[in-house]
């Protein structure tokens, strides 16, 4: 093999492409843009990924309909009374110990206690809500049903000054 043949057909220091630089350059005058058109002046931008070409956009044809309460549903992990019975007695039962035992699994806004299924143990279980027949098969049992508080609004200040426009 010869040295001098290695490095034939392979471009590693290509040199960038100087427009506006000249007729003499081969990439002056119109600096590779053609003449006039979408393209050729300076503030053009690549239109956005919805654009059509000028054509109504998809998203703008079809019928829109229905409603969605999805920005602001809560997603809660329902676990019954009768699933709890594989804890010890006296334990504490809360989303972690749930998640360990694989009975609220994902993510989640917090966990609801239903009353399917008979309880054997005394438990402490904390969760967000519980319906009315777990919280008293929950009491019966000697256990406590410790209901986690929601989060506290933010308390928007009414009386506060507004700053006329400068």
């Amino acid at each position: 093999m010869d040295l001098s043949q290695v490095h034939v057909g392979v471009h590693k220091l290509r040199q960038k492409k100087r427009v506006g630089r000249g007729v003499g350059s081969g990439h002056g005058k119109t600096a590779s843009r053609g003449h006039k058109g979408q393209w050729a002046s300076a503030g053009a931008k690549k239109p956005a990924v919805m654009f059509e070409g000028g054509q109504m956009q998809l998203f703008r044809r079809i019928p829109k309909r229905g409603f969605s309460h999805a920005t602001w549903d809560k997603y809660y992990h329902v676990v019954n009374v009768g699933d709890l019975n594989c804890f010890n007695d006296g334990d504490t039962v809360d989303a972690e110990a749930l998640r360990r035992l694989g009975l609220a699994k994902g993510p989640a806004d917090g966990v609801r206690i239903l009353g399917t299924g008979e309880l054997t143990k005394k438990l402490t279980v904390r969760a967000h809500h519980f319906s009315k027949s777990a919280g008293e098969k929950i009491a019966a049992r000697g256990g406590v049903a410790e209901v986690i508080p929601p989060p506290k609004k933010p308390k928007r200040n009414k009386m506060k000054t507004k700053t006329p426009p400068a």
